[in-house]
């Protein structure tokens, strides 16, 4: 049996005196998509920035492919976009997604490329203009754009579908389903529990920095007698 592709063991994290995390543990296999939801501030975030070791954990562990998380290398194979994606505004698109490329040793495919702005409804000439120019939707749009060019295993994305218009959402939605036959892992947070039901096969239920529920669409509604996965939510963060 291969080890998870994330291995979340007991983790708490507070900040001063606010508990942010109580021990939460997870794991994630290969090919599973897995949705991460909560109220604002349930601790969504926090986690995924533990996840990536951006901040130390008070207890527990997390492994990435079967590596210590906090080893760079247990990190080679995932790609991350925040929630509050900028790029440097200095920057024209072609010149953030060469960038992009050079760091993540890869050529800069043109084909991909091209492929990936029809996915996300974006102009080809926008990649001419200086990021500065870019509404949000845009800028979000490019940061998919350039996390997906990278081919990674795994993807983390925090609230990825924030500032997209009703066509992109589709058409990623699509594509990331796509991508789910081939092997890919995604885990991500949301506040779009409709998403979440057409993607994930699991769902993480984070409510005051805490697991209320884990597995999948049909135990949660299962679990809260529920008429569908909304009234679930409801009844768990609700309890």
């Amino acid at each position: 049996m291969t080890d998870p592709v994330i291995d979340i063991n007991a983790v708490s994290k507070s900040y001063g005196r606010k508990q942010v995390l109580s021990d939460i543990s997870l794991s994630i296999c290969e090919g599973e998509y897995i949705g991460l939801v909560g109220l604002n501030g349930a601790g969504k975030t926090t986690l995924i920035k533990c996840l990536l070791d951006f901040c130390a954990l008070d207890n527990g562990q997390i492994r990435i492919f079967g590596r210590e998380h906090r080893n760079t290398e247990s990190r080679k194979s995932l790609v991350f976009l925040p929630e509050k994606f900028i790029p440097p505004y200095f920057l024209k698109g072609n010149d953030f997604l060469k960038y992009m490329a050079a760091l993540y040793q890869i050529n800069v495919d043109k084909e991909l490329i091209d492929s990936l702005l029809q996915v996300m409804d974006l102009d080809a000439e926008s990649l001419d203009q200086p990021v500065y120019k870019y509404s949000k939707g845009m800028s979000q749009k490019l940061g998919l754009i350039a996390s997906l060019m990278t081919g990674r295993q795994l993807l983390v994305y925090d609230e990825p579908m924030s500032g997209l218009d009703p066509r992109a959402r589709a058409r990623l939605k699509k594509h990331l389903l796509s991508l789910k036959s081939a092997g890919q892992t995604l885990f991500y947070s949301s506040h779009l529990l409709e998403d979440v039901r057409v993607m994930c096969d699991r769902l993480v239920i984070l409510h005051y920095g805490q697991v209320r529920f884990f597995g999948t669409l049909d135990e949660c509604i299962k679990s809260f007698t529920a008429k569908d996965l909304e009234e679930a939510y409801l009844h768990c963060i609700d309890q």
